[in-house]
């Protein structure tokens, strides 16, 4: 994808976008590409990909939310930055969190966050049960891009969730993982609402799943992560 299709895609999300963001854009793409030369942050490193399968699969959480109207929202298991510093980037609206318990995927982060000069992005270096338990019910929408099965996923991230927030997973193929989900999802007190699904414009199977936080999360979640993969695989 071209900064030109780029652009024309995002416009079919209703997303504008000026010269000040693409600046920000191109600037990520550089320091991600010259940062993956001695630290491993990504396979994908063509301009091109990244515009398609990082930047432009990031923000099409669009087709869940208006993020326009979202105040916080945090990334899950970041990686180097997708979605969240791409949503940070074109929506100063949101206080952004990025969670990573790979501290050199967040020293990359902190130093993208001073050479894009923004100031809605803070970053965090924990594992995500750890934080999901001191900090449950906080966020207006929590997120999570190609990470962990939906079981593992649910536990750890909608315990975040603010009472009538959302959880939005990005994610690929889910035929076989969100039915095994939907017993955890009730249990901690998210209702499924929609799936949406859809491919990108390489033909890139994608699935946006909307899960709405009913009720504050039950104190037993979420469990260590050794019991949380132990209960999936006795399934």
């Amino acid at each position: 994808m071209n900064i030109e299709e780029f652009v024309k895609n995002l416009k079919d999300l209703n997303i504008s976008i000026n010269d000040d963001i693409l600046n920000k854009l191109d600037i990520y793409y550089n320091y991600l590409v010259e940062y993956n030369n001695h630290t491993n942050l990504t396979s994908i490193t063509e301009k091109e990909d990244v515009y398609l399968k990082h930047f432009y699969d990031s923000l099409t959480i669009v087709k869940a939310i208006d993020l326009n109207k979202v105040n916080t929202l945090i990334d899950v298991g970041t990686g180097a930055g997708f979605p969240g510093m791409v949503i940070a980037i074109l929506f100063p609206n949101i206080k952004v969190t990025l969670l990573d318990s790979n501290n050199k995927r967040i020293n990359f982060l902190n130093e993208l966050t001073i050479k894009l000069g923004i100031n809605n992005v803070e970053t965090i270096h924990e594992r995500s049960e750890i934080y999901a338990k001191n900090n449950k019910d906080k966020y207006d929408v929590v997120t999570a891009r190609a990470v962990k099965n939906m079981q593992e996923l649910t536990e750890l991230c909608l315990p975040l969730v603010k009472v009538n927030g959302y959880f939005i997973p990005l994610k690929g193929i889910i035929d076989e993982e969100l039915p095994k989900a939907k017993d955890i999802i009730k249990k901690i007190k998210g209702n499924l609402e929609n799936v949406i699904s859809f491919n990108l414009p390489n033909g890139d199977i994608r699935n946006i799943i909307v899960i709405k936080k009913i009720d504050k999360c039950p104190d037993k979640y979420p469990r260590d992560y050794k019991d949380i993969v132990k209960d999936i695989k006795t399934k």
